[in-house]
């Protein structure tokens, strides 16, 4: 008959066994059953974005906003400036404002990233120089001036202003489309390729998104420097809140022409704040964007 003792009945917990007489327990078996599951916290879902810069500025534009306003309605106005600002004519201005502003920079993205890819591929290295230069002389060339030889040429309208503010604002989301695709790590590429990646794949996973932070903040200068751009559009009648503006000079009307700078202004960093937020938004997670 064998010495050896009867094993106790088994009524361990789950998970835990005896090997060579001493109680295991099979790590996390058990628990993970039982523990709850838990949603990630939002701001790991989400980035974070402050409620000062959520708020602040556009509570601080409706201020001014309403003070302007409540202003014009006790200010005493003559005929010329009462004729300048009714029958619609700031509406009038600040949606054909905002359209240019729309329009242009619609036409500067599908012109100015497309072409900076083009010229970070091997076979185009060589033009970028060339790109370079001619964007930097639509932007060192006055807006004015510009302006005034593309009325000269095509004629007076909408068209030569929308041309004329798409070619200032190029160079800004063309330098740093390059310049964000130039600093990506090339070992990063390489990886890339090497785990089977095509180039077109390379270029929409990997580099494009690394590149998204500096070419965000291109399309941000070019969004300001529209609206600011937009407003010498009337001096070829392409419209905008430059006819207030003008109109305010040249008949010495000051509520005229402080209106339509305040909206300008205004409209400006409206824009600017929506652009900071879509490059918090937008930007690959993991890499911050500090505005």
């Amino acid at each position: 008959m064998s010495g050896r003792r009867p094993s106790p009945p088994d009524n361990r917990p789950e998970g835990e066994h005896e090997v060579k007489g001493l109680a295991f327990r099979d790590e996390g078996e058990g628990e993970q059953e039982a523990a709850p599951l838990v949603a990630p916290p939002p701001e790991k879902m989400m980035r974070r974005i402050g409620w000062p810069k959520l708020v602040l500025l556009p509570a601080v534009i409706a201020v001014v906003l309403l003070a302007t306003w409540l202003w014009f309605q006790r200010a005493d106005l003559d005929s010329i400036s009462e004729t300048a600002l009714s029958n619609g004519n700031v509406w009038k201005a600040f949606k054909q404002h905002v359209q240019l502003t729309v329009i242009s920079t619609f036409f500067v993205l599908i012109i100015a990233i497309p072409l900076g890819i083009l010229l970070t591929r091997k076979a185009f290295r060589k033009a970028a120089p060339i790109a370079m230069t001619f964007a930097n002389m639509g932007q060192a060339t006055p807006a004015i001036g510009l302006l005034a030889l593309l009325v000269i040429w095509m004629g007076i309208g909408e068209k030569p202003a929308l041309i004329g503010i798409i070619i200032y604002a190029v160079l800004p989301v063309l330098s740093n489309t390059i310049a964000g695709l130039k600093a990506n790590d090339p070992t990063l590429m390489e990886a890339a390729r090497g785990i089977g990646m095509s180039s077109v794949g390379v270029l929409t996973k990997v580099e494009l998104p690394l590149a998204v932070p500096l070419i965000l903040a291109g399309v941000r200068t070019a969004l300001v420097l529209n609206v600011g751009t937009a407003t010498l559009a009337t001096f070829g009648g392409g419209g905008g809140l430059g006819v207030l503006i003008t109109t305010g000079i040249t008949n010495q009307r000051m509520p005229v022409l402080l209106l339509g700078s305040i909206l300008t202004v205004a409209l400006a960093l409206f824009v600017d704040w929506l652009a900071s937020l879509a490059e918090i938004l937008l930007s690959p997670r993991g890499l911050e964007v500090k505005s």
